[in-house]
């Protein structure tokens, strides 16, 4: 019995369940408690593994696996062995510092397996040893008979035998907008996952009618726990921001280590410098090079823009995943309560001898039927009002401030559809009570009521699949309400028309009956009913996220949408919302087709795909990934999560989003919007824009003091600047300063650029032009203030007082040439600042007289109080910058405009 099971693995709906029952061994009775005993010995309980966290101990000593950090220990390590303890403190605590901020800011680990987990049903209704039973979804075994009813959460993926008007919502594995009619015929074994109409899945939802069906998988052998498979083999890729800093930390410490090495020798074999002294400068040397403070101002600016996107609506799991937002090229969404309100309304109807167009979003009744000031007649508006309301078991209800559905939305759009034809819910089912009813029936494909009135009229009142509902009516109505015979072939075009535009359609239709008929019967249906008319229903697109795609489209990002549900339905949305290609359709069936390679071309030539599963979802992104895009995926299903962790960034919905998704993501957004995901595409490139405002300001820094260095051991002078006042400088000051760039607004124009190539560098060529430069001018400032100071009779530590703070006044006039790289700095704008610019200059300002005229920090840094004529010059060396930055940016823009 095992091999039989795994033999069909997911091919069950393609057995009668005849079959089933012979191939699982099931009695009549159900299972035995004996052999249920020994099911689950073989199987296993039913249930989907947890996710083990990561140690806590485990993330704290990740946070020191950083190229940087290992030089800094080593540095630490050797200033301890030769005795300088307050530089060993000062360095490890600047290491300490690191992996502190580093532990706290890291995100969750992976929950999405225990998401998913928590979606299988706590309790399932068996038939055992004859009896009906109540048991823990978690003994559930094969070869069980489960029992649904109306609001149950299927336990485990069974073959369905019995049906009795089931309807499932099968939105969280398929996308499908709407509830599933179910039923028990054996079907094709190539048959897609959404159409498999003869299986219910674990963790879909029952919505309407009864089921009785045999357990097929459970646990990791069910659908949802072969989507936690893949999700848990999906590799999660490192975000392009994370994989540059690394490299350029490597390349760095490189330099570093052999820079410092260089100096080392060159000074034992030229200079008479004792070798200890000369290793406490190559130990200054290696901290003012490494910009100490990067890290802190990549985790400030992302931690900014965290708080930027909570204010739209859309929370971060990982923070790096911000400046990935700025890189994508391509979004992928999934259509169902993304692209769409996941809502269906009713948008066309034809009665009487025309169609008409129906407006309004939702279940509201705001909206009216008719264009042009032309209205349907009211006789025949009437009475398909009444077949909405009355032919109908949904309800709409207000919750949480919004009116939703009770039931099968499509019963949901036809009581609004009633409300927009000016028809009251209460006076008409009060005029109209129901007698009796014929259920919604999968077989029949549609649902009839009995309706009578106070004066001794009785009325059938039927809807359903159109080309059934067609074959029972005899006649049509008129615009007077009068029956007039039956244009068979006009309406199969009306009904045609309508599904090519992806609507799906109901049927609505009447029968007058004798005032003492009081019950109602198949055989009451018998073709000479009269028909209403025809409407056409539609998950419609959301208005704000037909907007975003074009916002999109502007920043040069393509979007694609990926579904479950059926070609024409997907086509028809995505020519509403704008797609570029909206005519192409490719399904799942095409993708199984495709190897590798030609899939590649299908994802960037199509934009609109249906039919698919989470393999053509995974398969999908890692096409486009392969094409060197950065690719943003949507969703709010099960079906989604693995495509979800796989993309560059995976984005979920958060209020109609199932758990999992929201686990296997980066970013959540709570409002459900798309547009949402526009505005974090803008804030992702403001967030890269300010982090490569920071790198060209804190590297000119790291660059001029450790020149400084260079030179004064290379030509044996005096060290213009401590390793510790060094630290101070790049801990406090560049980072203060830094910290106003972190809150630089979007620039001008970010949403009409194209996204940036994945592989281009931050440190392009403009940038290394620029950190030279700026490292010169630093260096000359420097040395400059440092040897007029011992030139004049100043102090050794007077002469240092006065070149670092010639050093941070500089950092104070180079942000302002920062904030604008290639457009000047000297304007009413740029000198205006903003108010974050402002406070960081206030607060180094003051640290600055801290470190300078405190008894405290003079003991501590070495420094010595400057008498203040002194400090013109350090302001006349940040004026010489910023005045030297002005022509350079005047001459390069001339350069590239020539």
């Amino acid at each position: 019995m095992q091999d039989n099971t795994e033999a069909h693995g997911n091919t069950w709906h393609s057995l009668s369940s005849e079959q089933v029952r012979q191939q699982l061994e099931v009695p009549d009775q159900g299972l035995e408690d004996t052999e249920v005993v020994h099911r689950r010995q073989r199987w296993g309980a039913n249930q989907l593994p947890g996710v083990k966290p990561r140690p806590l101990w485990l993330r704290l000593l990740s946070q020191f696996n950083h190229v940087l950090i290992y030089v800094l220990l080593v540095a630490a390590s050797v200033t301890a062995l030769l005795g300088h303890w307050l530089d060993t403190s000062v360095i490890l605590a600047v290491v300490l510092l690191q992996g502190i901020v580093g532990f706290i800011q890291e995100g969750r680990a992976e929950q999405a397996l225990a998401a998913i987990r928590h979606m299988l049903a706590p309790q399932a209704l068996v038939l055992r040893n004859g009896e009906r039973q109540r048991i823990d979804a978690a003994d559930l075994v094969p070869g069980d008979i489960l029992l649904l009813e109306a609001g149950d959460r299927v336990a485990a993926d069974i073959r369905l035998e019995q049906v009795h008007g089931l309807k499932v919502d099968e939105a969280l594995l398929t996308g499908e907008s709407v509830p599933v009619d179910k039923r028990s015929d054996a079907l094709d074994t190539q048959t897609a996952l959404a159409d498999r109409l003869c299986m219910a899945y674990s963790g879909t939802l029952v919505n309407a009618g009864t089921a009785r069906g045999i357990v097929v998988a459970t646990g990791e052998s069910s659908e949802i726990g072969r989507i936690s498979g893949l999700l848990d083999s999906v590799t999660v890729l490192q975000t392009p921001l994370l994989e540059q800093m690394n490299r350029f930390a490597k390349y760095l410490s490189l330099v570093i280590v052999l820079a410092g090495a260089l100096v080392f020798l060159s000074g034992w074999l030229f200079s008479e410098r004792p070798p200890v002294e000369l290793f406490m400068a190559v130990v200054a040397l290696t901290v003012s090079a490494i910009p100490e403070g990067l890290p802190a101002i990549l985790t400030i600016t992302l931690a900014i823009g965290v708080r930027r996107m909570a204010s739209r609506h859309a929370v971060v799991r990982r923070m790096p995943v911000i400046e990935t937002l700025g890189a994508v090229s391509v979004i992928c969404s999934d259509k169902t309560g993304t692209l769409t309100r996941n809502e269906m309304v009713v948008t066309q109807l034809v009665i009487g001898d025309r169609a008409w167009p129906v407006s309004g979003e939702g279940y509201h009744s705001s909206g009216r039927i008719g264009d042009n000031g032309e209205t349907p007649p009211a006789a025949l508006l009437e009475q398909l009002a009444l077949a909405s309301l009355l032919c109908n078991d949904a309800e709409l209800r207000q919750q949480d401030g919004q009116l939703r559905v009770i039931g099968d939305p499509m019963e949901g759009a036809l009581l609004a559809l009633a409300s927009k034809a000016d028809a009251d819910p209460a006076t008409l089912k009060a005029a109209w009570p129901r007698s009796d009813e014929i259920p919604f029936d999968a077989d029949l494909r549609w649902m009839a009521t009995l309706n009578h009135d106070h004066h001794g009229h009785a009325m059938l009142l039927l809807k359903g699949a159109p080309e059934r509902v067609l074959a029972l009516c005899s006649s049509a109505l008129d615009a007077e309400a009068t029956a007039q015979p039956l244009d068979q072939d006009w309406w199969q075009q009306q009904i045609e028309q309508l599904a090519s535009q992806g609507l799906r359609v109901l049927a609505l239709a009447r029968k007058p009956l004798a005032a003492d008929c009081r019950e109602l019967h198949v055989d009451a249906v018998d073709g000479e009913l009269q028909l209403i008319g025809i409407v056409g229903l539609l998950d419609p697109p959301r208005q704000e996220a037909r907007e975003a795609i074009a916002e999109c489209h502007q920043a040069g990002i393509r979007v694609k949408m990926i579904t479950g549900d059926h070609g024409l339905t997907a086509r028809a949305i995505a020519a509403m919302l704008g797609l570029h290609n909206s005519t192409e359709v490719a399904t799942g069936a095409d993708i199984d087709q495709l190897d590798d390679q030609a899939l590649r071309e299908l994802a960037t030539r199509v934009d609109v795909f249906a039919r698919t599963s989470p393999e053509h979802k995974l398969r999908l992104v890692q096409a486009l990934q392969a094409e060197h895009g950065v690719v943003a995926m949507t969703g709010d299903g099960v079906n989604d999560a693995p495509a979800l962790k796989r993309a560059d960034v995976g984005i979920a919905m958060g209020r109609k989003g199932s758990a999992a998704a929201r686990e296997a993501s980066d970013v959540v957004l709570l409002d459900d919007n798309f547009a949402s995901l526009a505005a974090a595409v803008r804030e992702g490139r403001t967030v890269y824009t300010n982090l490569k405002k920071a790198v060209s300001f804190l590297l000119p820094i790291n660059g001029g003091e450790a020149a400084s260095l260079v030179v004064a051991l290379l030509i044996g002078l005096t060290l213009p600047i401590t390793a510790l006042q060094i630290l101070w400088i790049n801990l406090v000051s560049s980072v203060v300063l830094a910290m106003g760039l972190a809150f630089e607004p979007t620039e001008a124009g970010a949403m009409r650029k194209p996204p940036r190539p994945l592989k281009q560098p931050m440190l392009d060529s403009f940038l290394v032009w620029r950190i030279l430069l700026v490292s010169l001018l630093f260096l000359g400032g420097i040395f400059a203030s440092f040897q007029w100071a011992l030139g004049a009779g100043y102090s050794e530590a007077e002469a240092r007082s006065l070149a670092v703070n010639t050093l941070v006044a500089m950092e104070v006039f180079y942000l302002f040439a920062v904030r604008y790289l290639d457009s000047a700095s000297l304007t009413l704008r740029g000198t205006l600042g903003t108010p974050a610019v402002w406070i960081v200059v206030g607060l180094v300002c003051l640290l600055q007289w801290l470190m300078t005229y405190t008894a405290a920090m003079q003991a501590l840094f070495d420094t010595a109080s400057l008498p203040a004529l002194l400090l013109v010059i350090p302001v006349l060396a940040g004026v010489g910058v910023l005045l030297v930055l002005e022509l350079e940016k005047k001459v390069m823009g001339r350069a590239s405009a020539a």
